[in-house]
């Protein structure tokens, strides 16, 4: 735990204004984004401090699978359905503003805007899937 870092706070229900969505997994929260760039713009973090994605390791692909599988849960559960148009990734460093590993789950992504599209481009320099 880290008391600086807010996705830590947010996962310890210490910021009474971020909501969190119902998740099955106990080690994961998820909410909304506060800038979204879809109609559907969900952040999963682990309730574990964990540095951004390049601190991830092989040892870690079962934690991202789930991540993808509770953002894929929030869809479903907020009526959305089509998971052919969904966009989730992480943003690189330097490019991600809270140094605490978060999925960014964005749908549909056929609907993104034009700097939503740059700013969460599929394997960009910035943002990889």
């Amino acid at each position: 735990y880290d008391g600086k870092c807010v996705f830590c706070r947010i996962a310890r229900r210490e910021e009474p204004g971020t909501a969190l969505l119902p998740c099955e997994d106990e080690d994961l929260v998820c909410f909304r984004d506060i800038k979204p760039g879809a109609p559907h713009h969900y952040l999963v973090v682990p309730v574990k401090h964990m540095g951004n994605c390049k601190t991830l390791k092989a040892e870690h692909i079962p934690l991202v699978k789930r991540m993808m599988e509770v953002g894929k849960a929030v869809l479903q559960k907020n009526n959305f359905s089509d998971l052919n148009d969904v966009r989730m990734g992480f943003h690189w460093p330097p490019f991600c503003s809270i140094a605490h590993l978060h999925l960014h789950v964005l749908a549909p992504a056929s609907q993104l805007g034009f700097f939503s599209r740059l700013y969460y481009r599929i394997n960009s320099y910035w943002f990889i899937t």
